[in-house]
């Protein structure tokens, strides 16, 4: 099984970032998180990375609905999406797939919800393809 919903752009990374929060707002996510993974590797251990970034996105109607089917549900939540540069001019945008992250839960309308996130997340993904 896989966790993610990937895809790769020709488009350099700032610019993916910026297209990428344009896309998940048209879905009705909102950014709740950002975390520069490259800046806070190289302050923690030195090391060395290329641009990678982790945005914690939020539909709040979805979590909602989420929420009141389980409260323990938000140990799952946000819908972390990745942007990272693949140091070719390309960069990869992956979301967390909302099948795997409630794949722990047997509860129908967590299903539903899971259902209507990752409807909202592939077309956003698409929607940067397609631009």
């Amino acid at each position: 099984m896989t966790y993610t919903i990937t895809t790769t752009l020709p488009t350099p990374f700032d610019a993916t970032v910026t297209n990428v929060r344009e896309a998940l707002a048209e879905q009705g996510f909102g950014v709740l998180t950002e975390i520069d993974m490259a800046a806070t590797l190289k302050e923690k251990l030195g090391a060395e990375l290329d641009p990678y970034l982790v945005l914690g996105a939020c539909n709040p109607p979805l979590a909602h609905r989420a929420l009141q089917a389980d409260p323990s549900v938000g140990a799952l939540l946000p819908c972390n999406v990745v942007v990272r540069d693949l140091g070719d001019g390309t960069t990869a945008v992956e979301a967390v797939d909302p099948h795997a992250m409630m794949s722990v839960a047997e509860s129908p309308e967590l299903n539903a919800v899971a259902d209507d996130a990752a409807q909202r997340l592939r077309t956003a993904l698409a929607q940067l393809e397609n631009a």
